[in-house]
C-alpha cells in the first residue's frame, strides 16, 4: 500500500528549511506488506488452519434451497455414443506428433496473459492430462480400429507425460499458471495408472510421475492455503496472493485422486487448502471467486449465478475430504440449479473478453462446472445418478461442433482439447459394469477358493 505524504509539501511551501525543502521535494511513500506478510505466516505457523471450521455446526436452510431441472427425454444411448466416437476422433486429429495437446498458436486481437514459454508449458500439461484421462475413460466405450487408434495415442501422451511433465514451473513472479498443469497432469497420470494395472513397472512409473506434479503443488501452494494462477501482490517465493476457490478445489481434488493410488501429500497445506476453501464458502453454498472478493459475497461473480460452476467443484471436494454435511440432497440442490440456470453459465461462453457475460461470467466456466457436476452425479444412488446423466447428456450434445470438439473459451489453441476432454468426461460411462467372468476365470475362482480353505 502507498500513501503520498502530503505534508512534507506543505511544509516546503512554508519554507522551515533545507532539510524540509528536500523533503517536500521527493514523493516518500512506504509499505506494510511486508509487515503483512510477516503477520500472516506467524498465524499460519502456530495455528490450526481448521480451528475455526465447525464440521458439527448444521449448513443454512440456504444450501438446500434452489430451483428445479425441468423434465426433459435425454438424448439416447446411440445419440451419446455418436457423440463420443465424434469427440474422440477429433481429440485423435487434434494430437500433437510428440504426443501432446495444445499449443501457443491461434492468437486473436485479446490474448489472456500468458508469459513464454513457462505459461504455456503448464497449458499444455493441463491439457494434455485432461485429454489422456478423458481419453482413458471412454476406451472402454470404443471398438474396433477406434479403439486401437486410442490405445496408441494414449501410449504416445503418456511417454510425453513422463518425459517432459517434471519441466513445468512457475513463469515469473506474477504468472503460475502451471499449477493448472500440475494439478490435472497428476490427474491424467493417475488414470494412467489405473489403466496400467497388471503391469507393475508401468505404474511404479507413474506413480513417481505423480508424486513430481505434487511436489510442485506443495511447492506453488499459497502462504494463505490454496492455490491460485497469479500472484500480482507480491511474487514472493511461497506465493503470497489471494487463492481461488475453484483453483483451489482443483489442487485438493488431485491430490485426493494422487492419494488413492499412495502418493501423499502434507496434511498441513491440505487444511490450509481446505480452510481457505471455508473462508469463501457463504450460507447458500456459493463461493467467492477468491479470497480477494470473501467480503463481498453479493458481488455479482460470487452469486449463484456466477458460482454455479465454481460450487460444483467446491461442494465436491469438501465432500471428498470428509464434510458429510455435503450430503445427497446437497449435490442434487446445485444439479438442479447447474441445469435449471444453465443459461447463465451458457450465454458467456465463445465471449472473447474474460468475465465479459452477466454475474461476470467467463467462457472457460462452462467445461469445468460440467466436469465438475460430473463427478458430484456419481456420489449419488440411483434414480437420481441416471436422472441427472440425462440432463448432462442433454446440455453437452447439442453444443458439439461440426469437427467434434467442443468449446467454451477462445485461447490459443488449447480451447478446443481441454473443452472436448471435459466434455467427453461428463458424457462418459464413468462407471462401467466389470465384464461378466468367463468360464475359465469362474474355473480358477473355484480352484483359488478351495486352495484357500487348505
Amino acid at each position: 500500500m502507498h500513501i503520498d505524504v502530503c505534508f512534507a509539501r506543505a511544509l516546503f511551501h512554508e519554507k522551515r528549511g533545507p532539510v524540509l525543502q528536500e523533503l517536500g521535494s521527493m514523493r516518500l511513500t512506504f509499505t506494510i506488506a511486508a509487515l503483512q506478510f510477516a503477520i500472516c505466516i506467524l498465524q499460519l505457523s502456530v495455528c490450526n488452519p481448521l480451528r475455526a471450521v465447525d464440521l458439527t455446526r448444521p449448513l443454512s436452510p440456504l444450501a438446500t434451497q434452489g430451483p428445479k431441472a425441468k423434465e426433459i427425454t435425454p438424448p439416447t444411448a446411440a445419440e451419446v455414443q455418436s457423440a463420443i466416437e465424434r469427440g474422440v476422433d477429433f481429440l485423435l486429429s487434434d494430437q500433437r506428433p510428440e504426443g501432446s495437446w495444445g499449443s501457443a498458436e491461434e492468437t486473436k486481437g485479446l490474448n489472456i496473459y500468458a508469459p513464454v514459454p513457462g505459461a504455456h508449458h503448464g497449458f499444455r500439461l493441463a491439457v494434455t492430462g485432461l485429454a489422456l484421462k478423458a481419453l482413458a475413460t471412454v476406451e472402454h466405450q470404443l471398438e474396433g480400429d477406434r479403439r486401437t487408434k486410442v490405445a496408441a495415442a494414449i501410449d504416445r501422451g503418456e511417454a510425453w507425460m513422463l518425459a517432459e511433465g517434471e519441466r513445468v514451473r512457475r513463469a515469473t513472479p506474477d504468472a503460475i499458471y502451471n499449477v493448472w498443469g500440475h494439478a490435472f497432469g497428476a490427474e491424467g497420470l493417475v488414470a494412467l495408472h489405473r489403466r496400467a494395472a497388471g503391469d507393475a513397472e508401468r505404474q511404479a512409473k507413474l506413480k513417481e510421475a505423480v508424486a513430481v506434479q505434487l511436489g510442485k503443488l506443495k511447492k506453488y501452494s499459497f502462504v494463505g492455503g490454496g492455490w491460485s494462477y497469479y500472484d500480482f501482490d507480491y511474487g514472493t517465493q511461497v506465493p503470497g496472493d489471494a487463492a481461488f476457490s475453484f483453483c483451489t478445489a482443483t489442487g485438493l481434488f488431485a491430490i485426493h485422486e494422487a492419494k488413492s493410488i499412495g502418493v501423499e501429500f502434507p496434511q498441513k497445506l491440505v487444511d490450509k487448502a481446505l480452510a481457505s476453501i471455508y473462508r469463501q464458502q457463504n450460507p447458500d453454498l456459493t463461493y467467492a471467486y477468491g479470497e480477494y472478493l470473501r467480503m463481498a459475497p453479493r458481488y455479482d461473480i460470487n452469486r449463484p449465478a456466477g458460482s454455479l460452476g465454481r460450487s460444483q467443484a467446491c461442494n465436491y471436494v469438501l465432500r471428498k475430504f470428509g464434510d458429510t454435511r455435503i450430503n445427497d440432497e446437497v449435490l442434487t440442490t446445485w444439479l438442479n440449479r447447474l441445469f435449471a440456470r444453465n443459461g447463465w453459465l451458457s450465454i458467456g461462453r465463445k465471449r472473447p473478453v474474460p468475465h465479459e457475460s452477466y454475474f461476470a461470467v467467463a467462457g472457460y466456466f462452462y467445461y469445468f462446472g460440467h466436469y465438475y457436476a460430473a463427478l458430484a452425479i456419481d456420489e449419488l444412488p440411483e434414480p437420481e445418478r441416471t436422472k441427472f446423466q440425462g440432463h448432462m447428456n442433454a446440455t453437452i450434445l447439442p453444443k458439439q461442433e461440426k469437427d467434434g470438439s467442443w468449446w467454451d473459451y477462445p485461447f490459443y489453441n488449447y480451447h478446443r482439447p481441454y473443452g472436448t476432454a471435459m466434455a467427453l468426461f461428463a458424457i462418459a460411462d464413468r462407471n462401467p459394469s466389470p465384464p461378466p467372468e468367463t468360464d475359465e476365470q469362474e474355473t480358477k475362482q473355484v480352484k483359488k477358493g478351495n486352495a484357500n480353505r487348505r
